[in-house]
């Protein structure tokens, strides 16, 4: 059996979260990812017969029922995983309608996955829905996003215009948009409802004053989509107070989906 820290999605996901703390998204324990496993390549790396010990939920996602999760641990610092994985990580297996995690691998130290495990886990289910081959659910305290969030209207469309005008690429690495949130009490079953009805629309949900919840088909495209729109943001927050002189044009922005094969979000320019 090969080793599990040769799996694929192990040695991602540890490079990830170090590269998100180093970004400056995930101060303390703040963030959170989880990432869809295949079974075949997991058995290859991991028994998956039996359990070190099982986890309530807290919600249900019958359709998850069956399916492996790489996933952060609640209160873990991302600076420290890649120092200790086996107690920062763990590996579950959902059972009962996704209301019973099975632990296979990692929390070595006692503990269990983020407490935003139940909105991870119903933004998979949307996801899923939309596309079968998104596979990783990110959530991180961007600070510019953040910050954009206190003098922007929250309005999507409008949101989503002023990211699109603010880089030339923004359009073409979401053409889909951000979707947002207004502020809502964190790791409750609520605020994961609220996210996965938004995530079907689009790959990036802001959740106001607070941060961002990404998804998409692995690790580096998930991160991509997260530093694009936080680059847009820094740029909006650095010229917010200035006169602007110039911008990107929704003629130009239409120029960019025919050059790259991408279509904007239905409604979201002239």
């Amino acid at each position: 059996m090969k080793d599990i820290f040769e799996l694929k999605e192990m040695t991602e996901l540890i490079r990830t979260v170090t590269n998100m703390y180093a970004h400056g998204w995930d101060e303390r324990n703040g963030g959170n990812v989880s990432v869809l496993l295949d079974e075949a390549d997991l058995k290859e790396h991991l028994v998956l017969a039996g359990a070190i010990r099982e986890i309530p939920t807290g919600f249900e996602a019958p359709e998850l029922d069956g399916k492996y999760f790489l996933v952060t641990g609640t209160g873990k610092y991302f600076k420290n995983v890649q120092y200790d994985p086996a107690s920062n990580l763990g590996i579950v297996r959902l059972k009962d309608r996704g209301r019973t995690a099975e632990l296979l691998w990692g929390f070595s130290d006692g503990g269990k996955f983020t407490s935003e495990f139940p909105a991870h886990m119903m933004s998979h289910v949307a996801r899923l829905r939309v596309d079968p081959e998104n596979r990783v659910v990110m959530h991180c305290h961007p600070a510019n996003l953040l910050a954009m969030t206190y003098v922007h209207d929250l309005d999507e469309k409008a949101f989503t215009r002023t990211l699109w005008q603010m880089c030339t690429e923004c359009i073409v690495v979401f053409p889909d948009g951000v979707n947002v949130l207004p502020w809502m009490l964190c790791g409750t079953n609520e605020i994961g409802e609220a996210t996965a009805e938004k995530i079907k629309t689009a790959r990036l949900v802001v959740w106001s004053q607070h941060g961002i919840y990404g998804a998409g088909k692995d690790l580096d495209e998930t991160f991509g989509l997260i530093e694009t729109a936080e680059k847009a943001a820094e740029i909006y927050m650095k010229i917010a107070h200035l006169p602007l002189k110039n911008t990107i044009t929704d003629e130009q922005m239409h120029l960019l989906e025919d050059r790259f094969g991408v279509k904007a979000r239905e409604g979201y320019l002239n």
